[in-house]
């Protein structure tokens, strides 16, 4: 008896012995605003914050951050999920900010930066001035009305 050939049985048998790698790494954050601030905090655990390195051009914010592999000459890996290597982010950032203002923290495996709101982007008020008729002046006698 002969056997059929299915193509995508045997395409599922190939993919299932592949060795499962994790996804591409990214890094990911958090973005909010606070009052007059926006705030991005970034998850690097396990990162030398010598290696974080924050560029702003045109509008483009880019982190970079690398996660060394950790060798040794006895070292024997059983497994290794956790991704090593160089990790970049951008963030395009719009009108209104003050970009030489933005500060970088690094705590506990999480880069904070803080991006203010430009000065000439905050709202504002504005005072009228009052250009009305000077107010009528009573008189009381003639002296007082020569005198105005």
């Amino acid at each position: 008896m002969a056997t059929r050939y299915d193509p995508f049985r045997e395409m599922d048998r190939w993919l299932s012995n592949v060795r499962q790698v994790p996804a591409a790494p990214g890094l990911p954050l958090d973005l909010y605003r606070q009052g007059e601030v926006f705030v991005a905090k970034v998850d690097l655990p396990g990162v030398d914050p010598a290696t974080i390195d924050i560029d702003v051009e045109d509008r483009t914010l880019t982190i970079r951050a690398e996660r060394r592999r950790e060798e040794a000459e006895d070292l024997q890996w059983l497994t290794h999920e956790r991704p090593t290597g160089t990790f970049a982010r951008q963030l395009s950032l719009g009108q209104g900010l003050a970009l030489d203002r933005i500060e970088a923290a690094y705590s506990d495996g999480v880069l904070t930066l803080t991006i203010p709101v430009a000065e000439e982007a905050k709202p504002r008020k504005i005072q009228v001035a009052h250009t009305g008729r000077p107010a009528s002046v009573e008189t009381g006698s003639s002296e007082e009305a020569a005198s105005i």
